[in-house]
């Protein structure tokens, strides 16, 4: 196998292990993001509840909409600091707050598709809602408001996952590629200039 092969096969490689940590955190992020749903519907209204109509579109901003957007700003933060400090490598090389602030915009991104995924599985004459004769809130098991969290966080995290790469920890490779691409920082120590197996 040629030496630019090689490299493509370690970088997808990398790329493999970067998403495997990922996942890792993101797994974790998980856990933090119901166990704060959990707990605020607990001390909260009853998450169908409206909060405020949305003008006169017949729409109501309700409490899983707020419940879910407190629990994505929690996991959002113990979310970056892992993947600032883990996952990508990245936090000796970009301030704290210059690289939160894309990576809390890719979320909110990703917040808005899932809080209208979330309203997909939960009203009532949704096609794609969630069934009420299954998920009848009558224990945490069988609450369609937890369901629904947690399928809308098994589908946006593909997307964070490929924007964050991108946008949030790119300019630091940019900068210092050792410091936020450990593939990178292996190579550079090695003696390879970029070139595994060379």
């Amino acid at each position: 196998m040629g030496s630019r092969q090689a490299a493509v096969l370690a970088r997808h490689r990398h790329n493999v292990a970067l998403l495997g940590r990922f996942a890792l955190v993101g797994a974790s992020g998980v856990v933090v993001n119901l166990l704060t749903l959990v707990v605020l519907r607990r001390v909260g209204p009853h998450f169908e509840d409206a909060v405020v109509p949305l003008g006169s579109s017949g729409f109501n901003l309700r409490w899983y909409h707020v419940y879910s957007t407190v629990a994505f700003l929690v996991a959002n933060l113990t979310n970056f600091q892992l993947n600032r400090s883990w996952t990508f490598r990245s936090s000796r090389a970009r301030g704290w707050w210059r690289e939160y602030w894309p990576f809390v915009v890719v979320g909110l991104g990703a917040q808005v598709v899932g809080l209208a995924l979330l309203t997909l599985f939960l009203h009532p004459h949704s096609p794609v809602g969630l069934p009420r004769d299954l998920l009848d809130d009558s224990s945490g098991l069988r609450s369609r408001l937890y369901w629904a969290q947690l399928i809308v966080i098994v589908l946006v995290t593909p997307l964070s996952f490929v924007l964050n790469k991108l946008w949030t920890f790119a300019a630091v490779r940019t900068g210092r590629p050792d410091l936020a691409d450990p593939l990178r920082e292996e190579e550079v120590i090695g003696g390879t200039d970029g070139v595994p197996g060379a």
